[in-house]
């Protein structure tokens, strides 16, 4: 941490991002009245759950924002605004979608050190209430339009974008990381820290408790981009996240010392709710809908009694939508947490063989189903190093754990199942670990953390087989330019589009299906004439080549 003059930085925040997504024309302006705590989540909602394709979701500004008590709110909110599709979320880093993993492996192998501001200097500062000021309507958390995200199911707004800063009570290592808060009171908090991912501010509050303290946090609902994607991720014990928000924007990420708790906070963001988090007790919290697709019931969890809240005098409150997969809580992860396992894989376990690594995004939610492509030739004991790999990035990642060949896309589940059906003998292509996380999903009572299991499975080619039942490429892509001719629907091909060889053939055949697209199918007729067989010697079904034959 060092100091830093009054320069404006480079990197986007909120409301510049806002400017980017509306001349991009990822953002649709609702000026309308919307309700909080009914409309304004549903709504959104649908551009995941309506069909509509990855690429027409946009993100949503409401800037005439109600309650159910008739309160309304002069603070806009921000829905989808992060990461309702990857063209946003590369918008908030600067970067075509397809830049996004570089972007990632730069700021993970180059973080930037934050530099401090003055409070003065810290646009998060320019409103402050904290003591006495808390108490006037409309200067707490019932000033600030906190939605709620599954209406019917929810007992509360929850804050979505929940961006808790801690730091450890002994070295001063600070974490930020996303965890949901129910709004309880004006002045008071849920903080649910989400054991099973192995969260920081968890430890921190061990440690707190341990020396009999309750721990400081600010809880930031609206914070620049990079700062939110970096809080999103689940980084290494240690690893300063506003640092890797510097390596992802390419410069220091400015912060400021909070005004009522030794935090350092992002100067930048847009709404900071600083308060103390107990470690005496715990209370009862949710429900509320997960990311699993669930409910998650009511449990004990912290409680934070609020100490301030600081703000921009223009300040716009982010949420995000989360719950059932797609969502753009899925999406904010999804976009980084596969170059972290990508690198884990090809980095750290030294995995030549690895082309790919996607991770299963509509309902499972990204943790529970992971496909592994593998480059042709691998060796299969290479494969089972790579299927062991993938299950062991995290305790809780990877319940079903799939090889493919590069020639299956991993984004189409149809041909990942296709792979599996064809390409592999259970009995002889899987492994099962026991012992494995539960991580996250549904909780009960009684439940044993480590009684899951992942199932690893080998769907690569293990011999030569046919090649793919299509057209060649040359008469796929002459028949499309037909197509475009007679203007007919748009086209987005899914692999395979063309036929293409998998070993199982030569000179013979490729002879004879030139001829048959030539017209000279009766020259071949002809040839099979000579190569009769008696029914005394052979079976209907016989194969007429042996392996011998496509080598």
């Amino acid at each position: 941490m060092s100091s830093h003059d009054t320069d404006s930085p480079q990197y986007p925040d909120m409301r510049e991002h806002l400017d980017q997504l509306r001349e991009k024309d990822l953002l649709v302006e609702v000026d309308r009245e919307i309700n909080k705590d009914t409309e304004m989540h549903p709504l959104v909602r649908w551009q995941f759950r309506g069909g509509l394709p990855e690429e027409e979701r946009k993100a949503f500004l409401f800037t005439n924002v109600t309650d159910s008590l008739g309160n309304s709110f002069e603070t806009p909110v921000a829905v989808g605004a992060l990461a309702a599709n990857p063209a946003i979320y590369g918008t908030g880093l600067g970067v075509d979608p397809s830049g996004v993993n570089k972007k990632w492996n730069d700021a993970l192998d180059n973080p930037i050190e934050p530099v401090e501001v003055s409070s003065s200097d810290a646009p998060a500062h320019e409103v402050v209430y904290s003591g006495s000021d808390l108490d006037e309507e409309g200067q707490a958390l019932d000033g600030i339009p906190i939605p709620i995200s599954t209406p019917g199911f929810d007992n509360a707004p929850y804050t979505s974008m929940s961006a808790f800063v801690t730091h450890h009570p002994e070295t001063g290592n600070r974490n930020i990381g996303i965890y949901r808060a129910q709004v309880k009171g004006r002045k008071r908090t849920g903080m649910n820290p989400s054991i099973e991912w192995g969260k920081g501010a968890y430890e921190h509050w061990k440690v707190a408790k341990e020396r009999g303290e309750p721990l400081p946090a600010a809880l930031v609902v609206s914070a620049p981009p990079a700062v939110a994607y970096t809080s999103a991720q689940s980084l290494n014990f240690g690893v300063d996240e506003l640092a890797v928000s510097g390596g992802l924007v390419g410069e220091p990420m400015r912060e400021v010392e909070a005004k009522t708790v030794p935090v350092m906070v992002p100067a930048d963001a847009d709404i900071v709710i600083e308060g103390e988090i107990s470690t005496d007790v715990l209370e009862p919290e949710a429900p509320f809908g997960e990311s699993h697709g669930f409910i998650n019931n009511k449990e004990y969890n912290m409680v934070m009694d609020v100490t301030a809240v600081t703000k921009r005098r223009d300040a716009i409150h982010t949420s995000i939508i989360s719950q059932v997969t797609p969502s753009e809580s899925s999406v904010i992860k999804k976009v980084a947490l596969e170059p972290l396992f990508y690198k884990h894989l090809t980095e750290q376990c030294k995995l030549n063989c690895v082309a790919d690594v996607k991770l299963h995004e509509p309902l499972t939610n990204l943790r529970k189903l992971i496909i592994v492509q593998i480059k042709s030739g691998t060796k299969r004991s290479a494969v089972w190093r790579a299927l062991t790999a993938c299950a062991s990035f995290r305790a809780s990642h990877g319940k079903f754990v799939v090889a493919v060949d590069e020639d299956i896309d991993p984004d189409n589940l149809d041909a990942v199942f296709w792979a599996m059906g064809y390409r592999s003998t259970p009995h002889e292509d899987t492994q099962i670990i026991e012992g494995r996380s539960v991580g996250h999903a549904p909780r009960h009572e009684g439940q044993d953390e480590s009684s899951d299991s992942a199932i690893l499975w080998d769907a690569t080619l293990k011999r030569k087989l046919p090649p793919i039942s299509l057209p060649k490429k040359e008469y796929m892509e002459h028949a499309r330019e037909i197509w475009n001719e007679l203007e007919l629907p748009e086209l987005s091909p899914e692999m395979p589009w063309y036929g293409y060889s998998l070993g199982e053939w030569n000179d013979q055949l490729v002879e004879e299906a030139e001829r048959a697209v030539e017209g000279r199918y009766y020259e071949t007729g002809e040839e099979l004439k000579d190569r009769q067989v008696s029914t005394d010697d052979v079976e209907p079904n016989t194969p007429v080549f042996s392996d011998e034959d496509f080598k």
